[in-house]
């Protein structure tokens, strides 16, 4: 990695050059295993809802010695600053760290600062996740340096109440067909905004940031080519994707909230929009929204199985080891325990996203636990057919920048009616040169 590129972590997540950081730096000695009389502490760092507070206590009680001291950070993108200023400090990292799949790619390029999960197994379980999720963990010189947590397909989550005030029907299987189903696209996604904006007066969507992700995401190829280069000037398809989410959000289809916010859950109770796009980890942001702001089943929330422009994966994690570790296999043997299909499952009841291993999607499907939140949805079997021909998309070293940082302001713009669609583009354009090509 050049460094002249590397200079825009300085700048967007206070970080000095990666160039610099130590290579090689494994704890060295104490990786003794834990018992009673051996006490190893862990450190874990997680982002966002990952639903692993009671597992954490469960892998104590099992393993005598084990204490583990967990840190969770607000958001995925904060979660990235956090790793990239400790990777170039050459110390602080968690013993087992996530890494979410936006920023997988930035991770790559230091991937030698991780623990080859090899060394400690990942070979004899790499059977039990989706086969693309296995993949995405390991390096291109095939080092596995992560375990696959969640995976992100993506359904349509509607307020059903909402739906029913529009002369909309709420009915989810219903709601599938009207959205076109296996048909689904973009243009019957805004030609029903513009309905529901005719009926309502209100917004249909909360911000255009998730929507554009979404729209990327199923592209082929997205902010890079397969073979790892920029992808996003001279783009038509890309051009034409922003233009048609421009001209919706013009026509007063975003509400205008902010990412990770929504008034603190009060958007998603008060009538704000009616749509939203749900990967499948979406659901349990959204259920800590609704309790920040009081809200329940009753405020009518569901999730259909469709998704406009078919299937789409957005996001899901990894847990690596970085070499700094003191304890590499006790944090590997943590890492792979927390991973396996049975604690998937627990993860996915409390966190409300959906496995990457294959035996825990089955047990999920198989359990059909209605998802009570959301209007008793059979939350297994619809992301199950959400996952349906995903194809896990190439992630370049700064797909993360350009979605934040590059196309959110110039979103902003769109969404607070302070540019056209040919200016927020440019602006976007700007970004791009400013903060990836030129650094």
């Amino acid at each position: 990695m050049e460094f002249s590129r590397l200079r825009k972590f300085t700048a967007l997540a206070g970080v000095a050059s990666l160039a610099l950081v130590a290579a090689g730096c494994s704890g060295g000695g104490g990786d003794k295993a834990a018992s009673a009389d051996n006490p190893v502490t862990l450190t874990v760092t997680t982002f966002g809802t990952f639903g692993y507070d009671d597992l954490y206590a469960e892998y104590e009680k099992q393993n005598p010695g084990v204490t583990i001291e967990a840190t969770n950070i607000d958001r995925g993108s904060n979660a990235r600053t956090d790793a990239f200023t400790k990777l170039a400090a050459g110390s602080g990292l968690s013993d087992v760290t996530a890494i979410e799949e936006g920023w997988l790619g930035s991770i790559m390029e230091v991937s030698d600062q991780f623990v080859d999960l090899k060394e400690y197994g990942a070979e004899d379980i790499k059977g039990n996740w989706v086969d693309w999720k296995f993949k995405q963990g390991t390096d291109p010189n095939g080092r596995v340096i992560g375990y696959g947590t969640d995976i992100g397909p993506q359904a349509l989550c509607f307020n059903g109440k909402l739906f029913e005030a529009a002369g909309l029907p709420s009915d989810r299987e219903k709601v599938a067909e009207l959205f076109g189903g296996k048909d689904g696209s973009w243009e019957t996604y805004f030609k029903l905004g513009r309905q529901y904006k005719e009926a309502t007066g209100k917004a249909w969507y909360d911000q255009s940031g998730f929507v554009w992700n979404s729209m990327v995401n199923q592209m082929d190829e997205g902010y890079y080519t397969k073979d790892g280069k920029l992808n996003v000037e001279g783009n038509k398809e890309m051009r034409a994707k922003f233009d048609m989410l421009a001209a919706g959000t013009a026509d007063g289809l975003s509400a205008n909230q902010t990412q990770f916010d929504w008034g603190n859950g009060k958007a998603f109770v008060d009538g704000s929009f009616a749509t939203h796009v749900c990967p499948a980890w979406m659901l349990g942001t959204i259920k800590g929204q609704l309790e920040s702001a009081g809200g329940g089943a009753a405020s009518g929330w569901d999730v259909a199985d469709v998704f406009p422009g078919g299937a789409s994966n957005w996001g899901g994690a990894f847990l690596s080891v970085p070499k700094t570790s003191k304890h590499p296999a006790e944090a590997a043997k943590l890492a792979a325990w927390l991973t396996a299909p049975e604690q998937q499952i627990k993860q996915s009841a409390a966190a409300n996203n959906f496995p990457s291993t294959l035996e825990a999607q089955a047990k999920i499907v198989e359990a059909a636990k209605p998802n009570e939140l959301f209007n008793n949805a059979p939350y297994g079997a619809i992301f199950e057919s959400r996952a349906e021909g995903v194809i896990a998309q190439f992630k370049g070293p700064d797909d993360s920048v350009i979605q934040e940082n590059v196309f959110g302001p110039a979103l902003k713009m769109l969404d607070s009616g302070k540019g056209t669609a040919d200016e927020a583009w440019n602006e976007a354009v700007k970004l791009l040169n400013d903060l990836v090509v030129n650094n």
